[in-house]
């Protein structure tokens, strides 16, 4: 280990504690329906959707309602999924005319992002039209994020409502998760990653001609929407076939930075709004404090294990170099143009 790579552990560890009380004590807010400094923008949407759906926000639900609300909404977002990849070839925004998703590829797609588990059998940028990625994927990003949230405060409220027949309303607990969190989170954290170089446009990929004079194709469309929340959702499937390792989803070290805080961001401001919810905000520190050792330990274990290599390399004298700067270490599944740690 080195001193600027435990710095910017240090760094990165500071940066998601420096998120944890505001994002935490905001999102507290949001789950208990108070006035938020978003209110003025969202609440009208908000109340537009529950119109349109029939949805009563004041009308909460007992756990069996709530837990049935949630999978017949998953389930009508896996068939929907499933059909946009099976009929991308004959829909709009599909400027590569890509071909319709074979069946079997299709059906592991669309389970596997509902279940935001968003495991990957695919190569974005040769498999997927534009409008597959955006009203596909991505909203699946949101909706199985949001879901994944909904859930945990209505546990919040099981806790603390040891005796009430209700934990919440389902679709009030996900509309509200995507409208007043993810989504704003989304539109900077995009807005960001477009500023470092991140494509987000609906053109057609680019006939490139390289210094050496090779031609190359290099692939566009909106991918800094997708990898906000897929990053932001802890979400995996990037827009392009090896996410973020593609240097237009990740294009420099800030960027990765960017990518790799929003993995824990929500994650960790969530102990706290566990805290604000059940009115004892010592708990919330305990669960934040058990998963910074837990993660910290691995971050270190691993950290040390990776810098030292393989020593059966070693003793062949093979240089496992990171870079010309970084001489040693295991760089197997990671990314060169940013180092170990």
């Amino acid at each position: 280990m080195t001193a600027n790579g435990l710095l910017q552990i240090a760094v990165y560890v500071a940066s998601i504690l420096a998120v944890t009380v505001t994002l935490g004590a905001y999102m507290a807010r949001v789950y208990a329906g108070e006035p938020t400094f978003l209110s003025l923008v969202f609440a009208p949407v908000e109340a537009a959707f529950y119109r349109v759906a029939g949805v009563d926000p004041r009308r909460e639900q007992h756990w069996i309602t709530y837990s049935v609300a949630m999978l017949l909404f998953n389930v009508v977002g896996f068939v929907s999924l499933y059909g946009l990849l099976r009929l991308q070839a004959y829909l709009p925004w599909n400027p590569q005319g890509q071909a319709g998703v074979t069946p079997d590829l299709a059906l592991n797609t669309a389970v596997s992002f509902t279940t935001n588990t968003n495991w990957q059998n695919y190569g974005g940028e040769s498999t997927l039209s534009y409008l597959t990625q955006m009203a596909g994927l991505t909203v699946h990003n949101f909706v199985s994020a949001a879901t994944g949230m909904a859930i945990a405060v209505a546990l919040i409220r099981g806790f603390t409502r040891r005796s009430a027949q209700t934990i919440g309303n389902f679709w009030v607990d996900l509309t509200r998760s995507t409208l007043y969190i993810l989504l704003p989170l989304s539109i900077v954290m995009a807005l960001a990653l477009v500023a470092r170089g991140v494509p987000q446009n609906l053109s057609t990929y680019v006939d490139a001609t390289t210094l050496e004079g090779a031609k190359q194709l290099i692939a566009q469309g909106p991918a800094a929407s997708q990898i906000a929340i897929k990053q932001l959702g802890t979400n995996g499937g990037g827009f392009f076939n090896v996410n973020s390792a593609h240097p237009l989803e990740n294009p420099g070290a800030l960027a990765n930075f960017l990518e790799m805080w929003a993995i824990l961001a929500i994650s960790a401001a969530l102990t706290y709004t566990f805290g604000r919810m059940v009115g004892n905000r010592r708990q919330g520190w305990a669960l934040f404090g058990a998963m910074g050792i837990l993660f910290l330990a691995g971050v270190l274990v691993t950290y040390a294990a990776e810098q030292s290599g393989n020593p059966a390399f070693a003793k062949l004298g093979v240089d496992q170099a990171a870079s010309a700067a970084q001489s040693g270490g295991n760089m197997e599944g990671k990314e060169v143009r940013f180092g170990i740690v």
